[in-house]
């Protein structure tokens, strides 16, 4: 994964700034991680991203490290517990685009079920009426490609792998996500042409790479109220692997 030059920043406003995530970059530095967005986003303000004083880089939610899209950070500690409070009480509106497969019931819906980690698996979260906190997420099938279809999802709460795992809860998991849909045998993860396209013919090499081969989801949109108390909307366009995935659904994958 070669790290971003620097970070495409979509809106900065009074103590916050709204940055395009990348896919293949944690929000916060892991254990085995020396990049991440807040510590390249302090790099490219000059700001630090630790210590007590302001003003400093500030993490207010999180996107998976294989999600692309809207991430908003603060630059103060007023400006992260406005913005914390909005996230903590469901008052942000958030809008995700996911690629799925599938053949679900219906074409949109609203899914009420509670999300617990796996005892069995602390890594991956599952639905549990007993043990689950609420977690609530609307979806709508916005255009089919066959079995694939691109999906909007709007989470009302925001727990861990949330879409994810309600997504495929109603019969649409993301195309491609190794930890709730892994590939079977010793295939690659991706989507491939190969698998939607009729009459398929691979090249010379007999080599073929995959459209996308990360997380096939997307936050496109987050609005929230700034400092001020005004409503801020924030998109932003998914990235090329993402587009090119559904353009060549769109002229292959309908059967």
């Amino acid at each position: 994964m070669s790290r971003p030059a620097s970070l495409q920043i979509l809106k900065e406003i009074d103590r916050l700034i709204a940055v395009m995530k990348p896919a293949g970059l944690a929000t916060i530095p892991g254990r085995d991680e020396t990049d991440s967005i807040l510590q390249l986003l302090a790099a490219q303000l000059n700001l630090p991203c630790s210590g007590e004083v302001d003003p400093r880089v500030r993490v207010v939610h999180r996107l998976d490290k294989q999600t692309s899209g809207v991430l908003l950070m603060a630059t103060t500690i007023e400006a992260q517990r406005h913005l914390s409070h909005q996230f903590q009480n469901n008052k942000v509106l958030k809008e995700y685009w996911a690629i799925c497969v599938g053949q679900p019931a219906q074409r949109e819906g609203e899914i009420d079920a509670p999300l617990c980690a796996n005892p069995g698996d602390p890594k991956r979260m599952m639905i549990s009426e007993s043990r689950g906190r609420p977690a609530r997420t609307a979806w709508k099938i916005e255009q089919s490609f066959g079995d694939y279809h691109l999906v909007k999802a709007w989470p009302k709460t925001g727990k861990t792998h949330q879409i994810r795992v309600h997504l495929k809860a109603v019969g649409l998991p993301l195309a491609v996500d190794p930890l709730y849909h892994p590939v079977r045998g010793p295939a690659e993860a991706g989507l491939f042409l190969s698998q939607f396209k009729r009459n398929y013919k691979p090249n010379a090499m007999g080599q073929e790479r995959p459209l996308i081969d990360r997380l096939t989801l997307h936050a496109f949109m987050i609005r929230f109220e700034d400092m001020a108390g005004l409503t801020v909307e924030i998109t932003a366009e998914p990235p090329k692997d993402f587009r090119a995935t559904i353009n060549q659904l769109s002229k292959f994958g309908h059967h």
